[in-house]
């Protein structure tokens, strides 16, 4: 120690200038990485306060073929049936079983009994459970097989529901109107997403309070994710020509992805963490327009368990990392604007700046107790004068967070309290800070090259079914 201390005093100068240069350094990074950010929550906050309401169009002028890709479903899958019936009486439905092992293939079967509108695409080993890409082509070419000769295929939509997914009733009428679907150019729709389970007192039965209360708190940031601050990045979206598509809820013209298909037929990408989002990717850089009808919405099931939610994102984190391959093509396309650009360019990094950030902390605290330690008078003299520029960009950081908790409450629950709505806010903010978790996991993965797609279990499975997927493993 006195070793290092004799160091430190002989090059005094010398130190304190590399400490408050890095210093300096780490600190313009922050500021730019939140300045960043706040510019895309402004234009997110701006599209949403500026939304035109969708108008319905004819849905009886298109024909529409739903697709819900199933992996050991029966907990869900006869409910999403049912419920699909109803919000889409004139859509065929065709589930996708993907080597289930347990009794999804039975139900589906079942209900195609009752309902010849109801279809089953069996997939089988070792084809099967390789990515809901892949699943999706599947179905993509049992449809296009099915449908007869002559078929006009820009009047054929395909939609992709998950198994526990729900549609609004005017779900088919909003995407057939003139914003969407009504215009020749359109290749894909995406719908808004709620959670189902947002308003659920004991979403974990049998539990403890402390459980049930984690597990709340946990859906109700998924639902003010999407139906607040995601509505808006994707309003957002509409604006510049990148709108991005998503799991559940697309609707993709039958024409469109016959562009995308090629000879091998699969106009999804087949081994893609992120298949959704590369497919809207695919369809832009091929010319097609994609938009966002935020009134219709898809509602599906909030995660209650911390593991699988981790397990989830961090899948989404590396495909949004395996997603930068697309940026010479991105930048180069005639078809994005400059803003859309740079807002493709924004979603691909965001991954990227977080574990960026990881590792620039410890060498942040590193200087600051170092030159505590050796510098006391100066280091205090160093954060007296930057300090409150360090404590404004974190609270800079978090006050659009909390502006969201407002949004969802004028938006979504109107007769809740101003006071609910600033603790949502809160809790959006806290939420956020996943990103730097399940960032650095998905590094971590794509540094092991562990590629391997993970199926999130539902709620309702009490016990897992087959072997461990790899990211739970």
């Amino acid at each position: 120690m006195d070793v290092v201390h004799t160091f430190f005093v002989a090059h005094r100068t010398g130190v304190l200038w590399a400490a408050h240069l890095l210093s300096l350094a780490l600190l313009a990074y922050m500021v730019f990485i939140f300045g960043r950010f706040l510019l895309y929550w402004a234009g997110s906050a701006r599209s949403f306060r500026r939304n035109r309401p969708a108008e319905p169009g004819d849905p009886a002028a298109l024909q529409w073929h739903l697709v819900i890709p199933c992996r050991d479903e029966e907990a869900v899958v006869g409910q999403t049936l049912a419920g699909l019936r109803r919000s889409s009486p004139g859509a065929h439905l065709w589930v996708v079983d993907d080597d289930s092992g347990d009794r999804t293939r039975e139900l589906v079967l079942a209900a195609a009994d009752q309902d010849p509108m109801v279809h089953l695409v069996q997939r089988r080993r070792p084809d099967a459970r390789i990515g809901k890409g892949a699943a999706l082509n599947a179905a993509y070419r049992q449809i296009s097989a099915w449908l007869p000769p002559g078929t006009d295929r820009e009047r054929v939509v395909l939609g992709v529901v998950d198994a526990d997914g729900e549609l609004t009733p005017d779900t088919l009428a909003l995407v057939s109107g003139e914003q969407a679907f009504g215009r020749p150019e359109t290749g894909a729709v995406q719908i808004g997403v709620r959670m189902r389970n947002a308003d659920d007192p004991r979403p974990l039965p049998g539990r403890g309070r402390a459980a049930n209360a984690f597990a709340r708190t946990l859906v109700r940031m998924q639902d003010i994710e999407f139906q607040a601050s995601n509505a808006g990045m994707q309003l957002l979206r509409r604006r510049t020509g990148s709108v991005g598509l998503g799991g559940n809820g697309q609707f993709v013209r039958l024409a469109a992805l016959d562009a995308l298909a090629g000879d091998g037929q699969c106009p999804w990408p087949e081994r893609a963490l992120l298949e959704d989002y590369e497919s809207g990717l695919e369809l832009r850089l091929a010319g097609y327009r994609l938009t966002h009808v935020h009134e219709a919405l898809v509602a599906q099931e909030g995660l209650v368990s911390n593991r699988r939610f981790l397990t989830q994102r961090t899948r989404w984190a590396q495909g949004n990392m395996q997603c930068l391959r697309y940026t010479g093509r991105v930048l180069r396309s005639p078809h994005y604007s400059f803003a859309g650009k740079a807002e493709v360019m924004y979603t691909f990094l965001q991954p990227v700046v977080a574990v960026l950030l990881v590792l620039l902390l410890p060498v942040s605290l590193g200087i600051s107790l170092a030159t505590r330690i050796f510098f006391s008078s100066d280091a205090v003299a160093f954060e007296d004068r930057f300090g409150p520029l360090m404590l404004a960009a974190f609270v800079l950081a978090a006050l659009p967070l909390v502006c969201w908790g407002f949004v969802y409450r004028r938006t979504v629950y109107p007769d809740r309290s101003r006071l609910t709505a600033l603790l949502w806010g809160l809790g959006l903010w806290l939420y956020t800070y996943h990103i730097f978790l399940v960032a650095v996991r998905a590094a971590v993965r794509i540094a092991l090259r562990r590629n391997g797609w993970a199926k999130t279990r539902r709620n309702a499975e009490l016990t897992a079914i087959g072997a461990p997927t790899a990211l739970e493993a």
